[in-house]
């Protein structure tokens, strides 16, 4: 048990030994949390996760440095300014579709616990920074089913529809209002190119039925050109 402490202590310890082991484990790390996204194509993929967390592990081991050599300094202090800098790096990952969609807020959240996996790993935290990664990459692959199935079964979807020009708005909200589907946010489109009719709305199903009912029930409507769910 005294060996196994003072094997710790030593790791924990800013040296050539520490510093190489640190590095390499904050890039599989972040690999491990970046696979996913790049697997789904998504803006941050495997390398920039790599990047976050080793970023972040240089700095906190930097900092680490500065208050051993130099016996001065706040341990956490640039820690600090990662925290709030990495919000620049994911704000740049989210953006508002012109149907006020919002994109990339997993993205940019999972940029943010990766710079703090990478902290973790930098001041030698292993045992946060473990658990963190592996936390972080459940979240991605299996939290993810689960939140593609409440999905499927959500009587509540943002639905964007384009109607024939002979057809006005207030007959398709009749009509989904006959079939217990409640329309609520409506938002007129203004585009003058756009010669049909088109809103993006929210609607609620009143019925037992989910998800599939309401696209399917909306798509039989006649007049119907266009149909996509936000």
């Amino acid at each position: 048990m005294g060996i196994f402490t003072q094997a710790i202590s030593e790791v924990r310890e800013l040296n050539a030994v520490s510093v190489c082991l640190r590095i390499v484990t904050a890039v599989l790390l972040g690999g491990v949390n970046g696979f996913e996204r790049g697997f789904k194509n998504r803006p941050a993929g495997l390398r920039t996760y790599m990047l976050v967390s080793l970023g972040a592990c240089v700095v906190m081991m930097t900092n680490q440095y500065v208050y051993q050599v130099y016996h001065t300094g706040d341990l956490v202090r640039m820690g600090a300014q990662v925290v709030s800098g990495i919000g620049f790096l994911g704000a740049g990952t989210i953006i508002v579709t012109s149907r006020n969609q919002i994109k990339g807020l997993t993205t940019a959240a999972g940029l943010w616990a990766a710079a703090g996996v990478g902290l973790a790993v930098g001041i030698g935290a292993y045992e946060i920074s473990v658990p963190g990664a592996i936390t972080i990459s459940f979240v991605f692959t299996i939290l993810h089913k689960w939140d593609f199935h409440m999905r499927r079964n959500t009587k509540i979807v943002d639905v964007y529809v384009e109607l024939s020009k002979e057809i006005p708005l207030g007959n398709f909200m009749r009509y989904i209002r006959a079939h217990n589907i409640e329309p609520s946010n409506i938002q007129l489109e203004h585009d003058n190119v756009l010669e049909n009719n088109a809103a993006a709305f929210i609607v609620t199903l009143k019925g037992k039925s989910g998800h599939d009912t309401i696209l399917t029930t909306v798509r039989k409507m006649e007049g119907i050109i266009y149909l996509e769910e936000l």
